[in-house]
């Protein structure tokens, strides 16, 4: 932790001393928090909502959840929720709020953060408004999870958001278009981070088989080492139900709709997984921080 707390120290020692101090000191008090980032190439595959099912199911084991709706372009994890936040990511660039004023609650367990619609600018902080930004992010390092929901495709701001997580759940669906851009924003992200090895882990949604999963897995993860000489790793699938679509209209989270069904039983066993294979370290807030910040070093 001293490491990376004089790391995060480095990226904002540029003559604004108690900025830095108080982003180094808030760094210091994070724990063994796991963060997590959850991208797709492409719109429409289901990657928010498996978000926000996941952030549930990992709150019904008894961790501590924050998920944060980090598409500052089309943010929609509150409708998914039904919660009409009055305060958003915006507003903590801004410098207009905390991120303590604007974390909510939620019925299902959860904290959340909610996004900004329209807004992209984080991609292009100034140096007081990051050290702002990283002074309040590091104050959610109390947390077991956080989950971070990026926008889909390449946009700066996912492959910030990306480039710093512990982990990247990459959410794709059987169709064509959706194998290819799958395999096209695994491309990116290993060839424009090249600084770190990213640990990618791949989704298959709304799938007719677990066999049909497995094969799309298999075709992607074949791809991707043959043309990319990169490693991934598949997780697991979550199967086609009307109940998935129905829970979005009626804006309730397919897991407390009916946590017995199909998808729910296959989150549950994906995230069971995880938790078996979970490494007995994560980085934490301070280590995700210097990571998002490290290009403007």
């Amino acid at each position: 932790m001293e490491e990376q707390a004089e790391g995060l120290s480095e990226l904002f020692n540029d003559g604004n001393t108690n900025a830095a101090e108080k982003t180094v000191a808030a760094a210091k008090r994070d724990h063994n928090t796991r963060i997590i980032a959850i991208t797709s190439g492409k719109g429409g595959v289901g990657k928010t909502n498996f978000a926000v099912n996941m952030a549930i199911a990992y709150a019904q084991l008894g961790k501590k959840v924050i998920l944060i709706d980090g598409d500052l372009g089309m943010a929609n994890v509150n409708v998914l929720l039904n919660i009409v936040p009055q305060y958003n990511l915006m507003h903590v660039i801004n410098k207009k709020k905390t991120m303590k004023e604007i974390i909510m609650d939620t019925e299902f367990g959860i904290k959340f953060i909610a996004g900004a619609n329209g807004f992209s600018k984080i991609a292009n902080l100034s140096v007081e408004e990051l050290e702002y930004f990283a002074n309040q992010f590091a104050t959610l390092g109390n947390a077991d999870i956080i989950i971070i929901d990026t926008g889909a495709g390449i946009a700066n701001n996912v492959l910030q958001f990306v480039a710093a997580a512990d982990e990247v759940f990459v959410v794709t669906t059987p169709e064509p278009t959706a194998i290819t851009d799958a395999y096209g924003i695994i491309k990116i992200i290993t060839t424009e981070i090249v600084d770190r090895t990213v640990n990618i882990k791949l989704i298959v949604n709304r799938v007719h088989s677990p066999d049909e999963g497995k094969r799309i897995s298999e075709r992607i993860i074949t791809i991707v080492g043959q043309f990319l000489g990169y490693k991934i790793e598949y997780l697991g699938c979550i199967p086609e139900d009307p109940l998935v679509q129905a829970s979005v209209i009626r804006q309730k989270p397919f897991i407390i709709v009916n946590p017995t069904s199909k998808p729910a039983v296959y989150l549950k066993h994906i995230v069971g997984r995880i938790e078996k294979t979970e490494p007995e370290f994560n980085e934490g807030v301070s280590s995700f921080l210097k990571k998002f910040l490290s290009k403007k070093k």
